[in-house]
């Protein structure tokens, strides 16, 4: 090669890696927002990042386009590492035609999504970009079809993560809403499938970006979002976090750590964390804390159906997936958002043998016509349907309540979970034993001296006779009952039993989940 060839080279690698040139680097630095590159320079181990597709550029005419070619076609595509373990990444690039999607731009993408596939790695995708190239027309749409395709594809096979770090909008956000987590920033990011100004003129409703599908929004009222994060720093921090408790693939086990906290450590702070009054609430965070190696939890959707705790902490090293109701919110009760977030947590964990926790507390479904309209008997049937079909070691614990319907679905024996506990005060019934008096000794209460004190007797004997755990241990419903102290040691020894379990299931093409 000689010094021409070399210079011409340079010259080339350096304009294409200036995107749409520095005018408009220096508009996506003013909004306050990296550039795809920095983006992935900053998510990246160092030095590890290799690039696919550098020159690839667009073949339409027409609208301007031919006087509108750049390297890349407006995303970046490469592989490197986090933490030493190869991931697969795309980088959405505004500065070139807003990041928007055409023929080739599509094409990268679906082509390293199978690179990603075959070698069993996790996928991630940065979003920032105005949607669909128009002057593409159908070939955008083709591209955005064939991206679908290798996400469901992928789907239990490698992990697949979207940071949606500017806009998303139409037909490109339903590959993060296929992929199994979905990061958002709190400032600059937005997902729709349309935008405030096609609402205002179909509907003449007014909306804005943030309302309509800002993080906030998604976070905390749709779920499609599962973690959101200030700045771009901290979500990728957040990142980080989460691929620590993954395997690349679902033919490699989860990542096993040198545990810095002893296995035997007894918890006697949950005595204290948990009340002794059935109906007094509080934080199960503060349990989930204290169970878990080092306090170390990472919550999933923390700002969604808060009356259900879903996350990843470890146990003596290990890897867990933890579901818990949460007393200090609605009671902790069941609805239809608290059986789709564990449901769809709880299939995550088994797809990548991640064993499941669970800690029950709940006194049962959310009553209402809302509810039930809405469809909470379909809904409720999801959390049925993902716990009786997991095949990873599924543990329990009934810390005080477990009634009805709820009891059942919580990981009970009934759904073929692995190892049931029960603390002494857990009441494990049809129903409350308030409620269940009412209907029993509908009678006698009405017809006695003092209606009030008949019934409080009545309900003592019925959570003496009837609510305790040592009725549901007898018929083997439980496997043993604890004090609060043991839960730590005692979930980890089941735990290590357990990691080699092997559970043959039906052939058949796939279930119908009630969705």
């Amino acid at each position: 090669m000689n010094e021409n060839q070399e210079d011409q080279y340079l010259q080339i690698q350096n304009a294409a890696r200036l995107g749409g040139g520095q005018g408009r680097i220096d508009k996506q630095h003013a909004a306050g927002k990296l550039t795809a590159r920095e983006r992935i320079g900053k998510l990246l181990d160092p030095g590890t990042f290799i690039e696919t597709g550098l020159y690839v550029s667009h073949r339409s005419s027409g609208f301007g386009m031919e006087d509108k070619r750049y390297a890349t076609d407006g995303v970046i595509t490469g592989w490197g590492k986090i933490n030493g373990h190869r991931v697969y990444v795309f980088a959405q690039d505004f500065t070139i035609l807003g990041g928007s999607l055409g023929e080739a731009h599509g094409r990268k993408i679906a082509q390293l999504m199978d690179l990603a596939y075959q070698n069993g790695a996790p996928l991630i995708g940065i979003n920032d970009s105005g949607g669909a190239r128009i002057q593409e027309g159908v070939d955008s749409l083709a591209a955005y079809g064939e991206i679908f395709y290798r996400n469901t594809r992928a789907s239990g096979v490698t992990p697949q993560i979207s940071l949606i770090m500017g806009p998303c909008a139409g037909g490109a956000v339903y590959s993060p809403g296929i992929t199994d987590f979905v990061f958002m920033l709190d400032q600059n990011a937005f997902m729709f499938i349309t935008g405030p100004e096609v609402i205002k003129a179909v509907t003449h409703e007014e909306v804005t970006f943030e309302t309509l599908g800002g993080a906030v929004m998604h976070s905390e009222k749709s779920g499609v979002a599962h973690f959101t994060a200030p700045d771009e720093e901290a979500l990728f921090n957040q990142l980080r976090w989460l691929l620590s408790y993954l395997p690349p693939n679902n033919l490699t086990p989860p990542p096993v750590i040198p545990a810095t906290d002893d296995p035997q450590r007894l918890t006697p702070e949950l005595k204290t964390i948990v009340p002794d009054e059935q109906n007094q609430p509080y934080d199960m965070h503060g349990v989930i804390e204290v169970l878990v190696d080092d306090g170390e939890f990472l919550e999933v959707q923390p700002g969604y159906a808060q009356n259900i705790l879903v996350g990843f902490g470890r146990l003596d090293g290990h890897p867990v997936g933890w579901i818990a109701n949460q007393p200090g919110f609605l009671a902790g009760v069941l609805d239809i958002d608290a059986a789709d977030k564990s449901a769809r947590f709880i299939r995550f964990c088994d797809a990548f043998h991640i064993p499941l926790v669970t800690l029950v507390d709940t006194p049962g479904f959310l009553p209402g016509s809302d509810q039930e309209h809405d469809g909470i008997i379909r809904h409720g049937a999801k959390l049925i349907y993902a716990y009786a079909e997991a095949t990873v070691p599924k543990l329990a614990i009934i810390l005080r309540k477990a009634y009805g319907g709820a009891y059942i679905v919580m990981s009970s024996k009934h759904l073929r979970s692995d190892y049931n506990l029960a603390w002494p005060q857990a009441e494990i019934a049809v129903m409350g034993p308030e409620g269940a008096v009412k209907i029993i000794f509908r009678n006698e209460i009405k017809t006695a001296e003092d209606p009030g004190a008949a019934a409080q007797e009545r309900a003592r004997q019925y959570r003496e006779e009837f609510a305790n755990p040592y009725l549901a241990a007898s018929r083997g419903y439980v496997d043993d009952i604890i004090l609060p102290r043991e839960s730590r040691l005692r979930l980890i020894a089941a735990l290590e039993s357990l990691l080699d379990k092997r559970q043959n299931t039906p052939p058949r093409k796939h279930g119908n989940i009630p969705l």
